[in-house]
């Protein structure tokens, strides 16, 4: 089947202002510079924390800084500074 048109990549042809383009800028900026975990969902890890203890276990979430590791006992929040792949 042939299309008889190409949509446009300027977001279909909408005009956009400079302030949004401008606010767009701003946040990807923001979101490229804040800190994060190096680790990603999936990863095996082993997290030793004074508070926490020590355990092992696969990444399932992330918040910010933070990363779930599923683990025996259940879900266990690590810092990622202190989480390590496990090798």
């Amino acid at each position: 089947m042939v299309k008889t048109f190409v949509p446009d990549p300027a977001v279909l042809g909408q005009p956009i202002s400079l302030a949004t383009a401008a606010a767009e800028l701003l946040n990807r900026a923001k979101t490229a510079l804040t800190p994060r975990s190096p680790y990603r969902i999936g990863d095996a890890v082993v997290g030793d924390d004074p508070f926490n203890g020590r355990c092992e276990g696969v990444v399932v979430s992330q918040r910010g800084t933070a990363a779930g590791v599923k683990t025996a006992t259940g879900i266990v929040f690590y810092d990622h500074r202190v989480l390590k792949p496990q090798d």
